[in-house]
């Protein structure tokens, strides 16, 4: 099926004809509402939420021109333009090497909750897949310290995504096989899976570092397990080859969604259920194999952290972690697209950055009320993308009204 096909079967199931949208998948319709909006509604929804931040930056007295441009170049995207050099240079691509490290579990997480929405679902528990897939990188990346690099790094790796994707997996079973609601689940496997970790990892925890008694936190990852860093300095936090394997999930995510039986399946489920069935798919094994795949991208997200930078897991790591929760907003501004993804990610990994102590002057603006200014800005956008999908409904109820007194209209002047 064709994009084109894809977007105007979505249009269609998602609302068009009363009698289609019965059955469907709330999902369903928010992402064919969504995917509407093109192009130009996720770059006004994000200029407004930046335009809502500047008049805050303004009320606390600071110049917002002044704190956005010192954000910016806190994430180090001025490295691009030619004209940058010296020291700024230097300076900015460390920071932009920050910034891609930030972006690219960001990536990951995206993928796994936008990939739900494809399939009619609503994955809440990118967190608690997150959670996972960290224990499972760290335990594999800490042990078998003989084992040559390249196959160390793949078992843990697989080894994470395997394990999201059986944590995720169990909300699709309970989905596919009593119904019940993926929200609900996904979200106690979240506080499961953290708690869960917290124990492992805490003070006389089976998985507690043996050489830190007294701390709470997981052993070290070993160097046959790093990933390897292809620009910057390792030792001061260079960026990893994982931002690649994010990029190759990307591909993947694209190419299952759209080149493959499995992935027509999914998008057909997410759009009717009831008319998938009819036509013999399997809406029960599509929400199972969608929410495994949702899981796996979570989980090679947390394996990229732990064997990107972290190389350990402290149980505060696990408790404040917001990486899962942050991927809905991308999925969401990303229209739920492979591209759009990517770009959402970057996004939130600059603001990330470009807000942290580690960067941002504070002669300009505090860090802290930055940091504080960058979950505003994050919750407007994900304010306006809903918003933005409840114009949309209306001015497509408009339309509606509007060819209902067309009709009537015609429908009088043939009886006159």
């Amino acid at each position: 099926m064709s994009t084109v096909e894809e977007e105007t079967q979505g249009e269609v199931l998602a609302g068009e004809e009363d009698t289609a949208s019965a059955s469907l998948t709330s999902p369903a319709r928010l992402g064919a509402y969504v995917r509407r909006g093109g192009v130009l509604v996720p770059i006004l929804t994000t200029l407004i939420a930046f335009v809502v931040g500047g008049f805050v930056v303004l009320l606390t007295g600071h110049d917002p021109f002044s704190t956005y441009k010192a954000i910016f170049e806190g994430t180090g995207l001025q490295w691009v333009f030619p004209w940058v050099t010296g020291s700024a240079r230097s300076t900015a691509a460390f920071n932009l090497q920050q910034t891609l490290i930030a972006t690219t579990p960001l990536i990951l997480v995206g993928l796994a909750v936008a990939f739900a929405f494809r399939a009619g679902l609503f994955n809440i528990g990118g967190q608690g897949q997150y959670t996972i897939g960290g224990i499972t990188a760290v335990w594999i990346g800490s042990s078998f310290a003989g084992m040559s690099p390249v196959l160390h790094i793949t078992v843990a790796v697989v080894g994470a995504a395997l394990a999201g994707a059986v944590w995720a997996g169990i909300a699709g079973l309970l989905k596919a096989t009593l119904g019940v609601n993926e929200v609900i689940s996904t979200i106690m496997l979240n506080w499961i899976a953290i708690w869960g970790g917290v124990w492992l990892f805490g003070l006389g925890g089976p998985l507690q570092n043996p050489h830190q008694p007294s701390v709470p936190t997981s052993s070290s990852v070993t160097a046959s397990a790093k990933l390897p860093v292809f620009w910057g300095n390792a030792q001061l936090q260079g960026l990893h080859i994982g931002l690649f394997i994010a990029l190759a999930a990307v591909v993947v995510f694209w190419v299952l969604l759209s080149r493959t039986r499995l992935g027509y399946e999914v998008r057909a489920v997410g759009l009717n259920p009831d008319a998938a069935s009819y036509a013999g798919i399997s809406v029960a094994k599509n929400y199972f194999r969608a929410m495994a795949i949702c899981g796996a991208f979570a989980g090679i997200a947390a394996a990229m952290d732990i064997l990107g930078w972290k190389f350990s897991l402290f149980t505060n790591d696990i408790q404040f972690s917001t990486v899962g929760f942050i991927g809905i907003a991308v999925a969401l501004l990303g229209r739920n697209s492979a591209i759009g993804v990517v770009f959402a990610a970057l996004l939130f990994g600059a603001l990330e950055t470009g807000t942290s102590d580690r960067f941002l002057d504070p002669s300009v603006f505090d860090p802290n009320l930055a940091s504080n200014l960058t979950w505003m800005i994050q919750g407007l956008i994900v304010l306006l993308v809903s918003t933005d999908v409840i114009a949309l409904k209306v001015l497509q109820s408009g339309r509606g009204i509007s060819v209902h007194f067309k009709r009537r209209a015609k429908r009088e002047e043939a009886g006159a």
